[in-house]
């Protein structure tokens, strides 16, 4: 069985380069250990990456990746619970300041829930148990719609960060923290095709578009 060569030929361009470009970082990184102000709650597809998207460099996020960019509700259960686990560590291990849960356009987890025994995925074994999380979000926006209904997709998608988000605050560290000013959680979406990321607004729940004056103001 063989490496992938691509891979391989990837690690030396990122060791002659990406990795000399940030020596001192890793080397600080590998002494003192991370201290990211941010987590963020993103889809495992391959064509939406939270480092890229944000432009930061080693140690300044902590990710978590799934399907579906999902936030499973608070269980004080016995079994295997990586995601909550991985939120546990970054709230009360690295204190955190922020968590933010980013979707993304065209997402093929949103996509097999929508299309539920019609996806190929959708009856998996562990992805169709696992996006039936987005069932609370689809009650929620059928009974209380707050986007525009003609793209059906778009608005699941929206509904599902929103969703996550909820289910942050049944983490009872998560609302401790939040409740104490020391903890933040945000909504966000992007898109693939165009690269345009969308911020939600906690009061209104509606996501707007990040304009070029404000991504200039940030720099």
């Amino acid at each position: 069985m063989t490496f992938p060569a691509h891979l391989m030929e990837g690690y030396g361009r990122y060791l002659n380069k990406g990795f000399v470009r940030y020596k001192e970082t890793h080397e600080r990184l590998a002494v003192y250990g991370q201290k990211p102000d941010v987590m963020v709650v993103s889809c495992c597809d391959s064509r939406v990456t939270p480092e890229g998207i944000f432009n930061v460099g080693p140690g300044e996020l902590f990710v978590v990746r799934n399907v579906a960019n999902l936030v499973p509700p608070y269980e004080d259960t016995e079994g295997q619970h990586g995601t909550s686990a991985a939120i546990e560590f970054a709230v009360k291990g690295l204190q955190v300041r922020h968590i933010v849960v980013m979707g993304h356009g065209q997402c093929g987890g949103v996509k097999a829930f929508r299309e539920n025994a019609n996806a190929p995925m959708a009856t998996g074994q562990f992805i169709g148990r696992w996006i039936k999380l987005l069932e609370p979000a689809a009650i929620a926006m059928a009974c209380m719609p707050i986007d525009k209904a003609d793209d059906p997709q778009l608005a699941m998608e929206y509904a599902g960060i929103r969703q996550s988000l909820k289910n942050l605050m049944t983490f009872p560290f998560i609302e401790a923290a939040v409740r104490e000013g020391g903890l933040q959680l945000h909504g966000s979406w992007f898109d693939i095709g165009s690269g345009e990321l969308r911020v939600m607004d906690a009061e209104t729940q509606r996501f707007t578009t990040i304009e070029g004056e404000a991504v200039t103001a940030a720099e």
